[in-house]
């Protein structure tokens, strides 16, 4: 991890680093399958492993490089000098101050939908974007609030999280990719094999299968992951401020005003939901104070947290906060 004032959290860096060990043993227990079954295989079976991991590989290093300037276009975000926005460069220093990491580059995207995110694969080649919604005077968030929720952002660029998810991703990508490659050879290819070349037919498909239970796995262990992430965001950017209770208000008035959103809108949104503050969706009914969870199958894919639980988490840091001593906080927040 960088060397940051964001507090460290045990408890949750434990959870991440057992996901990634998880994903880890998946990833061994695919490529020694792979080894396998292309032991058994001529070489055009083969071949296709080997792209697909040549272009897993290339897609995973594509998007740790270029994953600022590919989330700011897909945002349509532009990027905005001191000049233009004083106020929001302004708390983006003190921030920066705080935690004693390099200054992103700031953005704003133009879209009525209240929200942020912040990526970068590390503090100097990172940008914090925020939408014209989240300025917006229907939104009507204090300083305060806003420095919470740019401190919860920051706290990814702090902690490497795009590196660590790109890692964690890779495996999806090549299971991903080895599904499609395989199903196109057989749906092309399938009806030209003749004498030897019969046996590959069943072990595409196995390929195949053993390709898609893979990603299934991995696709469940990164959304854990990406949740894991999310909570940890939450305690640094509460513990850098000091103000747990600013972040959570902020946290309930960007998630009721999705609401506001027209829903074709949140739709189009979604593919940068991994990088949102709150996710792009409508907020589930139920729940104390409107906080509802939601189904719990929703959950299970979800890239966030349900909102009950981040503020949950908040309230606890809140209340840890006003018990610490004026000589520091008491070690369960350290």
């Amino acid at each position: 991890m960088a060397r940051t004032r964001y507090a460290p959290d045990r408890g949750l860096t434990v959870r991440m680093t057992a996901t990634m060990f998880f994903l880890g043993l998946v990833f061994v227990a695919f490529i020694a399958a792979l080894i396998g079954i292309m032991t058994a295989v001529n070489a055009s079976s083969g071949a296709i492993v080997l792209v697909a991991l040549v272009f897993g590989g290339g897609m995973a290093i594509a998007s740790l490089f270029y994953s600022d300037k590919i989330a700011l276009a897909a945002a349509g975000a532009r990027e905005v000098s001191p000049k233009e926005m004083p106020e929001l460069h302004g708390i983006v220093d003190r921030l920066c101050a705080l935690a004693d990491m390099d200054k992103p580059r700031v953005a704003i995207a133009p879209t009525s939908m209240p929200n942020a995110f912040a990526t970068g694969r590390n503090s100097k080649n990172s940008v914090l974007c925020v939408t014209q919604g989240l300025m917006g005077p229907q939104l009507n968030l204090t300083n305060e609030e806003l420095e919470g929720v740019l401190a919860h952002e920051l706290s990814h660029v702090a902690h490497k999280d795009v590196q660590v998810m790109t890692v964690a991703s890779l495996l999806a990508i090549v299971a991903g990719l080895l599904v499609r490659f395989a199903f196109y050879s057989e749906l092309f290819g399938g009806g030209r094999r003749s004498g030897n070349d019969q046996n590959a037919l069943p072990v595409m498909l196995i390929i195949m299968a053993v390709s898609i239970v893979v990603y299934a796995v991995s696709f469940l262990l990164i959304r854990l992951l990406s949740r894991y992430r999310e909570l940890a965001a939450d305690r640094s950017g509460a513990l850098l401020t000091g103000q747990p209770s600013a972040l959570a208000s902020a946290l309930q008035k960007v998630s009721l005003g999705m609401n506001r959103i027209p829903t074709q809108d949140l739709r189009s949104a979604e593919p940068l939901n991994a990088f949102y503050f709150a996710p792009a969706m409508k907020l589930a009914r139920g729940g104390r104070d409107g906080r509802g969870t939601g189904p719990s199958l929703a959950n299970l894919f979800s890239t966030h947290p349900s909102l009950e639980k981040r503020l949950e988490q908040l309230e606890k840091i809140q209340r840890q906060l006003g018990q610490a001593t004026p000589g520091g906080a008491p070690d369960s927040i350290r």
